[in-house]
């Protein structure tokens, strides 16, 4: 995978569906909230940058799992990659089920349950496809969907700076309460913007040159990611009025009719949003095989989990799709019941676990090594990255809502269950090997001793009272002070030439 196909995966992976609705869903707490995408979008790339350095440390597939495991042992490892393996393939369902509304907009007609159910399979399962076929194919779509749906954001976002009206932006602070809280209602919302930073990490072991391209990748595609969020949604808060962007359904939509009038804007971005989302489900398919992988070759996931073709684990990405497939069928079919709301709270939490345990890992790792050997300044800039980047993912944790931490813990601990269970089948496995490993021995050691038994009457006999005269005579042994003359056969030997 080159650097700008790893870069195209952080920007596929950040960049989902959600854009499509963030000016309208932030619109409510006025512009404030512009201040809280800047703040925010400086702790993604201090998040980035932490990414970079762990990856030049440990440049393995499996990302914030491996760099958990280095750095606080098998328990933390496998809970990052317990909570990242079910973020992914949930967030799939997820996406899988918002993609319908969008396809509906470009084939209006009567929409029904089984229809419905059917583009989001299918939504599913195509991406799931690409990644059988191998990462060439996964990067190759990734790339292609990417440049797709940055090329008409990135219009949307510089042409409409150039009808812009400040008029429209309403006021700084909306509501009666302080600046201050508008900017953390605002940034609750916003906060899950750059899920995905971790994806080249995440992918480290089939990077080129990763100690170098995984950080780059990282960087560029949080910077580019950024670059469209914030100056879309200022195009859309300056060409939409305040009033009708608050109850807008579709901003961007609304943007693009309010720069060149008509209706046709609508149509745009819908298809802008499906290739974004088939774009993400691409990549995202990748992330939820890659963490199971690494955590499998430790033996803290089922070994099916290791099964590789052509650089892709085929077996958690078809793990991954029949699950979230179960949930989406849950959601058409059955009725959810509040399932689907729970486990998509469920995710809001397990995205921040792997996170703050790679912070945190990095603080370790710069705490625990040879600073002698590292320049000052270098290292209170990596140590205030890390501190940046822990408080960006403790803001996340805070921002999910108590109702998300209460269901992400209870998840997140039903989790230790499997872990009892595949630590035990392992230490067993370890047991059984030094068992073999010291019979082994014990048998080359009797062995051995047998040897040395049956060798030994063979020594002891030879200086008897019977044999000694015979082998006295036969054999003189001459004095330490006699010298033993050479063989007559060396005086006739020829004299050596130079």
């Amino acid at each position: 995978m080159s650097l700008f196909t790893a870069t195209c995966l952080v920007m596929g992976n950040i960049i989902g569906g959600g854009i499509f609705l963030l000016p309208a869903s932030v619109a409510p707490f006025g512009t404030v909230s512009l201040v809280a995408f800047g703040a925010l979008t400086i702790g993604a790339l201090a998040l980035a940058l932490v990414f970079g350095r762990l990856a030049e440390r440990h440049p393995d597939t499996g990302g914030p799992y491996v760099y958990a495991r280095e750095a606080f042992g098998d328990f933390a490892g496998f809970l990052s990659a317990w909570s990242y393996w079910t973020m992914t393939w949930v967030s799939n369902a997820a996406l899988a089920v918002a993609i319908v509304g969008y396809v509906h907009v470009l084939l209006p007609g009567h929409p029904s349950r089984g229809a419905d159910l059917v583009i989001a399979l299918g939504a599913l399962w195509l991406p799931a496809v690409a990644n059988f076929a191998g990462t060439r194919y996964v990067g190759l779509v990734q790339t292609i969907s990417t440049v797709l749906k940055f090329i008409p954001l990135l219009f949307i976002a510089v042409v409409g700076l150039f009808f812009f009206d400040p008029a429209n932006l309403g006021p700084f602070h909306e509501g009666s309460g302080s600046v201050a809280g508008g900017m953390s209602a605002a940034a609750a919302i916003l906060l899950y913007s750059y899920v995905g930073v971790e994806s080249a990490a995440m992918s480290a072991g089939e990077v080129r040159d990763p100690e170098r391209n995984v950080g780059r990748a990282t960087v560029l595609g949080t910077i580019g990611s950024a670059v469209v969020y914030l100056l879309g949604t200022v195009a859309v808060f300056g060409t939409v009025t305040h009033d009708k962007l608050v109850k807008s359904q579709a901003p961007f939509s609304d943007a693009v009719n309010a720069m060149f009038g008509g209706h046709w804007g609508g149509t745009v971005v819908a298809l802008a949003a499906v290739v974004s989302i088939i774009g993400a489900l691409n990549g995202w398919t990748l992330m939820s095989a890659q963490s199971p992988y690494a955590a499998a070759k430790d033996g803290l996931f089922p070994a099916p989990f290791l099964t590789k073709r052509r650089g892709v684990p085929t077996f958690g990405v078809l793990a991954a799709g029949v699950l979230a497939s179960a949930l989406t069928v849950i959601n058409y079919l059955i009725g959810s019941g509040g399932v689907f709301e729970i486990l998509v709270l469920i995710t809001t939490f397990s995205a921040t676990v792997p996170y703050l345990l790679a912070a945190g890992a990095q603080v370790y790792f710069l705490l625990t090594g040879r600073r002698d050997q590292v320049r000052p300044a270098r290292f209170a800039r990596d140590l205030t990255l890390a501190l940046t980047a822990f408080g960006f993912t403790f803001w996340l944790v805070a921002g999910a809502g108590y109702a998300a931490i209460y269901q992400g813990v209870l998840f997140l601990f039903a989790g230790i269950l499997v872990y009892a269970f595949m630590a035990a089948r392992r230490t067993a496995r370890q047991a059984e090997t030094a068992e073999t490993l010291g019979t082994a021995e014990t048998a080359d050691a009797t062995d051995s001793a047998d040897a040395a038994d049956t060798t030994a009457p063979t020594a002891t006999t030879a200086p008897t009272a019977t044999t000694a005269p015979t082998a006295t005579t036969a054999v003189p042994t001459p004095a330490a002070s006699e010298v033993v003359p050479p063989p007559a056969a060396s005086a006739a030997a020829p004299p050596r030439t130079t």
